[in-house]
């Protein structure tokens, strides 16, 4: 790679701590710099996005890219999500591509803990909320308007989310997908609905 290239695909990434990405992650990076060099549409805003990280995950035989951004630049993101989505599964042959934004869940203080904690743990850094937000990103730009716990008999849980139905013809053929991709990444069992919200 030309130094010149390098240093613009590195300006497209910038790690936790100082990590070096790798090389799935060089190749998101790389794209998103391509995007921006020739997509007018979405160079201006694409400028000033980096991302934090990117893995590849397989869903049912399937392959999803999940893409990793931070927080604070989570709504300049999402202004043109869809558009970057759509460009970005060209790029990588029809892979589905969701941005989550980059969150730390900080474990609960244990009781019996001898130095006090400056402060209270925020609760947008707890394990349920960090979900329930992986959750909202995942499904962008359609939004969670319900959601309902069942228990089966053999005690495990499956959560139903209910989506907003105007963005059903957008998601429906990824919505199983997404189910993997949140198993994948919490452990946990969902399924999605649309339903209006009339």
């Amino acid at each position: 790679t030309p130094i010149g290239t390098r240093e613009k695909m590195a300006s497209k990434i910038v790690k936790s701590g100082g990590a070096r990405p790798d090389r799935f992650e060089e190749e998101v990076a790389k794209a998103l710099q391509e995007l921006e060099a020739v997509n007018a549409e979405i160079k201006a805003s694409l400028r000033e996005l980096f991302i934090m990280g990117a893995r590849e995950i397989e869903v049912g035989g399937k392959k999803a890219i999940v893409i990793y951004i931070p927080v604070r630049l989570q709504r300049q993101f999402q202004k043109i999500q869809p558009r970057l989505i759509r460009e970005l599964e060209k790029k990588f042959s029809g892979r589905t591509v969701v941005f989550m934004a980059w969150r730390r869940i900080l474990p609960k203080p244990k009781r019996n803990q001898r130095t006090k904690q400056k402060q209270l743990r925020p609760r947008s850094r707890t394990l349920t909320a960090v979900h329930e937000a992986m959750l909202d990103d995942l499904v962008f730009p359609a939004e969670v308007v319900g959601k309902r716990i069942r228990f089966k008999l053999d005690g495990t849980r499956l959560l139903k989310v209910h989506l907003d139905q105007s963005q059903q013809t957008n998601i429906d053929h990824k919505i199983e997908i997404f189910a993997g991709i949140y198993n994948k990444l919490t452990g946990k069992h969902v399924t999605f609905e649309f339903c209006s919200t009339d």
